[in-house]
């Protein structure tokens, strides 16, 4: 069975949402969005290390999947955008939750599992060390840094993340992250 966007869309929406998008995903939506979140949040937010965190994941998480969204190749075919991705902010109880989801090839799936269980894991110490070891290293792609911004993510949340890769076809799976601010 067919991973549902829409009805993954839905669930993600249902809720006190502040924020909500799907389609394509590039540089100048991100820049618009932002601007729009920092505004909205200026009337929501009234803690303001809350409000930086959560603009901080935000921007994080935005720039990972606008990096990192595998196109389907049905996408010339109009049934997707290129560089198709979805992301949602909403407010639960006393805490907010950014979601992000995205198309990613099966076979980088294990190698991302795996550096999501690895940086959950860690404690705020060892995610400060190893987001140094990475700085001195150097050890960036073309990309930008190796799991930098998930490891900033997880620092700035004490690891509250969670995630979950649904099949979409014999190639490609929809990668959901949620992070917890």
């Amino acid at each position: 069975m067919h991973f549902d966007i829409d009805q993954y869309y839905s669930r993600l929406n249902s809720g006190e949402v502040i924020l909500a998008y799907k389609g394509s995903i590039s540089s100048e939506l991100i820049t618009n969005v932002l601007e729009v979140l920092d505004a909205k949040l200026e009337d929501l937010v009234i803690e303001k290390s809350i409000k930086k965190k959560l603009y901080n994941v935000l921007v994080e998480s935005l720039q990972n999947l606008y990096h990192h969204i595998d196109d389907l190749p049905e996408t010339s075919s109009g049934k997707f955008d290129v560089h198709f991705g979805i992301f949602v902010i909403t407010k639960e109880g006393e805490r907010y939750k950014v979601s992000t989801g995205n198309f990613i090839k099966n076979n980088k799936i294990k190698p991302l599992q795996e550096r999501l269980d690895r940086v959950k894991s860690m404690s705020k110490d060892e995610l400060k060390t190893l987001y140094k070891q990475i700085l001195n290293n150097q050890d960036f792609t073309k990309k930008g840094g190796v799991g930098l911004g998930l490891i900033d993510m997880a620092k700035r949340t004490d690891g509250q993340l969670d995630y979950k890769f649904s099949e979409y076809n014999q190639e490609y799976s929809f990668f959901n992250l949620d992070i917890y601010v």
